[in-house]
């Protein structure tokens, strides 16, 4: 039985080392793509600020989204990694 739960312990763990790489690759690509979108606003004279608030408070909303995505599901492993530490 003990090495059913150390077993499942190392897939949580393989799988929240899998889910971080993934999450900071993506995090990196948003983060390029942000700059990028800041980039072409600070060009974009055509623009009216209204468009440019709303462009920025979009790029905000989603960065907002991912931090507090991560946050949860960091929570989570959490509370799956203490469920397996109190087990043993």
């Amino acid at each position: 039985m003990m090495d059913q739960k150390k077993m499942f312990k190392q897939m949580i763990d393989f799988q929240k080392a899998t889910f971080d790489n993934s999450f900071n690759a993506m995090t990196s690509l948003q983060e390029q793509g942000e700059k990028m979108v800041n980039a072409f606003l600070e060009q974009a004279v055509f623009l009216p600020e209204e468009g440019k608030a709303a462009v920025k408070k979009w790029v905000d909303a989603y960065k907002d989204g991912r931090i507090k995505y991560k946050a949860a599901v960091d929570e989570n492993f959490k509370k799956v990694e203490d469920y397996f530490s109190e087990a043993e």
